[in-house]
C-alpha cells in the first residue's frame, strides 16, 4: 500500500493544481445559482422611477424626445402601446414603461454582473467541448475524493479520524434524502 499512497499523493496534488481554477469557478457559481431566488447572479437590474409628459398616441419622434428628457437619448429601439394608457419602449439594455394618463413610469436597465455572469456561463456548459471538459473534471473530482481518503496514515487517516469524518460526510446527504426526497 505504501507505493499506492505515493501515487495517490502525486495524482491528488497534480489534479488539485490542474483543476484549481475550475473548482473555484464551479464553487462560486454554484453558490450564486443556489440563491437565484434571493438575487439575480447573472444580471444587475436597475429600476428608476420617472415622471414624463407623453400623449396616448405619441409617435416615434415624441417617444425619442421623451427618452432624451429622461437621459436615455440615442438608445431607442422600438415602442408600442399594449393598451390606451400604457407605453412600452425598448431601449439599449433595458425598457421604459409609462402610464400615459399619469405620466408616471419606470426605466429598467439590465447589465451583466461582472465575474458572476462569466462564471455562470461556464457552469451552464455553453459549448460541446466545455461539456467534455466538465465531464473530465467530474471524473477528476471522483479521483480527488478517493485519493484524498488514503493520503494520510494512522490516527488522522482513513483508519482513524478520517473514517469518522468520511462516515459523517456520507450520512449528511443520506439524511437529507430520507427527510426531503422519500
Amino acid at each position: 500500500m505504501k507505493n499506492w499512497r505515493k501515487w495517490f499523493r502525486v495524482i491528488h496534488r497534480d489534479f488539485g493544481y490542474l483543476f484549481f481554477a475550475v473548482t473555484i469557478i464551479y464553487a462560486i457559481s454554484g453558490v450564486a445559482i443556489n440563491h437565484v431566488d434571493d438575487w439575480n447572479p447573472n444580471y444587475i437590474i436597475i429600476r428608476d422611477k420617472i415622471q414624463v409628459d407623453i400623449s396616448e398616441d405619441a409617435d416615434i419622434r415624441q417617444v425619442k424626445e421623451m427618452l432624451a428628457d429622461v437621459g436615455e437619448s440615442g438608445k431607442y429601439k422600438k415602442h408600442y402601446f399594449p393598451d390606451n394608457s400604457y407605453l412600452k419602449v425598448f431601449i439599449k439594455d433595458g425598457t421604459v414603461e409609462v402610464n400615459t394618463k399619469t405620466g408616471r413610469g419606470v426605466i429598467e436597465k439590465v447589465r451583466k454582473r461582472p465575474i458572476f455572469h462569466q462564471m455562470n456561463f461556464l457552469h451552464y456548459n455553453p459549448v460541446k467541448w466545455w461539456t467534455y471538459f466538465s465531464d473530465l473534471y467530474s471524473v477528476a473530482l471522483v479521483i480527488l475524493s478517493v485519493t484524498g481518503l488514503f493520503i494520510l496514515r494512522g490516527k488522522k487517516g482513513i483508519t482513524g479520524r478520517g473514517a469518522w469524518l468520511t462516515i459523517l460526510g456520507i450520512m449528511i446527504p443520506l439524511i437529507f434524502l430520507l427527510v426531503y426526497y422519500y
